[in-house]
């Protein structure tokens, strides 16, 4: 007993914030930064802007933009706390002045937020969301909004993806355990559902979101019985309105005969085998002979549920084969976004490379365009801006991205929309039912041949003739200087 250390249960730390704690998901170069403005007086109304320069690697061609609710719910609530202030001050050695202390705990955004609605279709350099602000305030969202807008992003359109090699067969999140963490599962069951998943098999998520849950049972109900068949009848006694029995334990074709046992004997009580899901070995055959021993023994309207490892591109060769699967359960590759192509064996890092730019700063009632230049693929485009989204007969034809209020573009759709004025919250947001039926109708807009998963052609996104004047004068005028 002399080696054994106890642990103190009071002193477990699960790391994971509420939505009190929030004001401190930044970096700290918001704040050093903030500081420094704060101190020299530097506080203008800039404009920055949220987008991505391109695409992943194996993600297609476009991207369906998700996370706006929980970006305008964080700023909204952005307020450091007397506890979280005198934390600052203190761990900073001081380097962080009460007076500035005192403003992010008076905190309250003041500006103009421009924003695509969740859903939305959207492609490289395109803004999604404009902030325009004091300096120091736009500043402090940077972290917030890239973690939570390229993560939802990700997996919205890995969802959207999914949906379209399916072909109207409905399928479902099983990627919590494998989600880079408990926000992360949460988010991405929220972001699956807008992208087109049917529903979720995390319970807390579905309870938070308002979607369905489902699930079977795990391979260890099975291997606690003494035979596959003992555990399935177990678990229909339990569940004789939604037997759903996993029949890869030991041998798929075996256990499509065990459930057939069990589904005649349901029959006897008035009930119906509802399916049965293979969760690994050769997908395709098995499904084919699972259907044939089930429509063999008249259970013909049971399920086929197929999960493990499942992705668009597996997704895409099962339909393309014929497999008689009626449902797919995605978990690691959607949970996680995986920029990976599962058949060719190719990809890189699941990563969505949006960033936060700043693009105008007002000086003396002027909003004066502002570039990084620092490398030619990392060149930002000036202004403010609108994408401006010209369709035909249903489908969409070009995008514009130019300054906002330009009478040119009539006929034209714009797609950023108020979300805040002046403080002031004024936008309505929809339910996530109805953020997933507009994204669903954005994205039978888009022509096939930019949602190919092979070559997919490139969707025409043009740059208004004042943005490249601006970019190419202050390239000029800053190479001269």
């Amino acid at each position: 007993m002399d080696n054994v250390s106890f642990i103190n249960m009071e002193n477990l730390n699960s790391l994971l914030m509420d939505n009190s704690e929030m004001s401190l998901f930044l970096d700290y170069y918001e704040l050093t930064s903030g500081q420094a403005n704060f101190d020299h007086g530097r506080n203008n109304r800039i404009t920055e802007i949220y987008y991505f320069r391109k695409i992943p690697e194996n993600l297609g061609g476009y991207m369906v933009a998700a996370g706006l609710e929980q970006i305008i719910d964080f700023i909204k609530n952005f307020r450091l706390s007397k506890e979280e202030a005198e934390w600052l001050k203190e761990s900073s050695n001081g380097a962080l002045s009460d007076d500035f202390l005192d403003y992010l705990q008076n905190f309250k955004f003041k500006g103009n937020i421009n924003a695509v609605p969740e859903g939305t279709v959207v492609f490289p350099n395109e803004p999604i969301i404009a902030i325009t602000g004091n300096s120091i305030d736009v500043q402090l969202f940077e972290t917030y909004i890239l973690s939570v807008m390229n993560f939802q992003t990700m997996v919205a359109t890995k969802a959207a993806r999914i949906s379209y090699t399916s072909k109207g067969k409905p399928f479902l999140d099983f990627g919590a355990r494998r989600a880079h963490g408990r926000d992360a599962a949460i988010l991405s069951s929220r972001a699956s559902y807008i992208g087109g998943a049917a529903g979720t098999a995390l319970v807390s998520a579905a309870k938070e979101l308002g979607i369905s849950y489902s699930g079977t049972m795990p391979h260890k109900f099975i291997e606690e019985r003494e035979s596959e068949l003992e555990a399935f009848r177990e678990y229909a006694e339990s569940f004789p309105n939604d037997a759903v029995l996993l029949i890869d334990t030991y041998d798929t074709l075996k256990g499509a005969q065990n459930a057939c046992i069990v589904g005649n004997e349901l029959r006897k009580k008035g009930y119906d085998l509802k399916g049965v899901r293979i969760d690994g070995g050769d997908i395709l055959q098995l499904s084919r002979q699972v259907r044939r021993i089930l429509d063999d023994n008249g259970f013909l309207n049971t399920k086929i549920i197929a999960s493990s490892d499942l992705d668009e591109y597996q997704i895409d060769y099962f339909v393309k084969n014929n497999a008689p699967i009626d449902i797919y359960g995605v978990g690691t590759r959607l949970d996680t976004a995986a920029n990976f192509n599962s058949i060719s064996k190719k990809g890189g890092v699941s990563a969505l490379g949006g960033v936060y730019k700043l693009v105008e700063e007002e000086e003396n009632g002027v909003f004066i365009p502002k570039i990084k230049i620092s490398s030619s693929d990392k060149t930002t485009l000036p202004f403010n801006k609108q994408i401006y989204r010209k369709s035909r007969n249903n489908f969409i034809l070009e995008d514009v991205i130019d300054r906002p209020f330009i009478k040119e573009y009539k006929g034209y759709q714009r797609l950023l929309v108020p979300v805040i004025e002046d403080g002031k919250l004024v936008y309505d947001f929809p339910s996530l039912k109805e953020i997933k039926e507009y994204a669903e109708k954005e994205l039978l807009s888009l022509p096939d041949k930019y949602k190919r998963l092979e070559d997919f052609e490139e969707f025409p996104v043009k740059i208004g003739r004042d943005i490249l004047e601006a970019k190419n004068n202050i390239i000029q005028e800053k190479l001269n200087s």
